[in-house]
């Protein structure tokens, strides 16, 4: 009987390798994680006070966390950016945070949440309060709102002393008359039990020349506003270039 031998050959495989520098390089974002812990809010804030936390970073220990789509500190700079620092003292309602913002409706409620608690422990003091009468004087407490990069409809509610009692973004993108209602700028005076109302917003293009919905929501507020004993006072326009009244120049 013959023994059968069987022969392998290994044959070379010679695998295909694409140039590094071929590769489409993928830029690395700096994420809270990446922070060396003395430099992280929440550990920044037990060392060394509330003090020496900036805005995003006191957002970012209050948010703790971000998404999928970001992280707490970019999601954070982002609100700021899109919201204004002012602006976010008068969120209301988290729904619409949500929606203007692009942030779950949880951390909606969390900011939402501290803003009424910081809002209440405020009244409490009664030197609290800013006295606001002339377009100037909204001005200087608006300042902030022309650096935004969307327009803002803002209510400013008085009593009778016209004393600031309370303050709110109405709505964002561009004033519609088609849009605004008189309930979403009159319920928060019915609330607060307000006297008067001065409404305010931005235009990023900084022209302050108001346009025709301008005007057509302003004549259409007064109209209310007489119907409910509630009088607006002045519509201000605010951008880079300064202020200017709608009201006051069509008198």
């Amino acid at each position: 009987m013959k023994a059968t031998y069987t022969r392998t050959f290994s044959v070379p495989v010679i695998m295909e390798h694409k140039p590094l520098f071929l590769t489409q390089e993928k830029k690395y974002v700096l994420t809270i994680r990446d922070l060396p812990n003395e430099n992280k809010p929440r550990e920044k804030l037990v060392r060394d006070g509330v003090g020496f936390l900036s805005m995003p970073e006191l957002l970012s220990v209050i948010f703790q966390t971000g998404t999928k789509k970001e992280d707490v500190l970019t999601m954070s700079n982002r609100i700021l950016k899109e919201y204004g620092e002012k602006s976010i003292t008068t969120a209301r309602n988290p729904k619409d945070v949500s929606r203007d913002l692009d942030i779950p409706v949880g951390r909606a409620a969390q900011l939402v949440a501290i803003v009424e608690l910081g809002r209440r422990l405020f009244e409490r003091n009664p030197n609290g309060g800013k006295v606001i009468r002339t377009a100037k004087d909204v001005y200087a407490y608006t300042k902030g709102m022309e650096d935004l990069p969307k327009e803002h409809l803002r209510g400013i509610y008085l009593n009778s002393h016209y004393k600031v009692i309370h303050d709110e973004v109405i709505s964002m993108g561009t004033i519609d008359a088609n849009i605004i209602h008189p309930r979403e700028v009159f319920k928060p005076a019915l609330e607060y039990s307000a006297v008067a109302v001065i409404l305010v917003h931005n235009h990023p293009s900084g022209v302050l020349k108001p346009s025709a919905d301008d005007i057509t929501v302003t004549n259409q507020l007064i109209d209310a506003g007489k119907l409910l004993g509630i009088e607006i006072i002045d519509h201000v326009i605010v951008s880079r270039g300064g202020y200017r009244s709608i009201i006051s120049e069509n008198e």
